[in-house]
């Protein structure tokens, strides 16, 4: 579909605008500080800060080229009995839903929402609407996007960033249910217990 080039920057800018810009605004303003709190330090939280922000780098770096020099598509290493409409347009609907879900898992957190592991201040335990059913669902939704993505236009190299935002994501929870657990105690155990890590 050669609207294609013109639907994905689209779709990515949305994801850009209202998962990073509008949501870090509104909690900035609720808590006072910037909710991106991705760790600089020389350990595992600071290595998978790293590696988080290379894949998203990647992510939008395939999207400019695949819109901007649709001809580098074929260096990509295409899969071309994946390449259907209907696969495609379940990617794109895929795409859709993941970035309403994921907002909505944001606004659900409220001001809880951080980009990373807050160490200097304590937020709340958010266990209701989405959460009660899902203990990452903004983790779900982006695991849905990457695979909206390879849907969309399945390639050697979108099917290695779903697999490597897969790993990344894997690690950043048991990161985040590690801290979790110091913070909150018997609360998240409980809730943990209750519900699913993802779906």
């Amino acid at each position: 579909m050669a609207a294609l080039k013109y639907i994905l920057p689209a779709v990515f800018a949305l994801y850009f605008i209202f998962l990073f810009l509008v949501r870090s605004i509104a909690v900035s303003r609720q808590i006072g500080k910037s909710p991106v709190v991705l760790s600089k330090e020389d350990n595992a939280h600071g290595l998978i800060a790293k590696y988080f922000s290379a894949w998203m780098l990647l992510l939008g770096l395939y999207v400019a080229v695949f819109s901007c020099y649709p001809s580098a598509y074929g260096y990509f290493l295409p899969i071309p009995y994946l390449q259907l409409g209907s696969l495609e347009a379940t990617g794109i609907i895929i795409l859709i839903l993941a970035l309403v879900w994921t907002y909505a898992a944001q606004v659900n957190m409220r001001k809880s929402w951080r980009i990373g592991i807050d160490e200097q201040q304590k937020t709340e335990l958010v266990t209701t609407g989405i959460f009660s059913f899902s203990r990452n669902p903004i983790y779900v939704g982006m695991m849905a996007a990457v695979t909206g993505l390879f849907l969309v236009t399945p390639n050697g190299f979108t099917l290695l960033l779903m697999a490597m935002g897969y790993v990344l994501i894997q690690i950043q929870v048991r990161l985040e249910e590690e801290f979790l657990l110091k913070m909150h105690g018997q609360s998240y155990s409980d809730y943990r217990r209750g519900v699913r890590r993802f779906i």
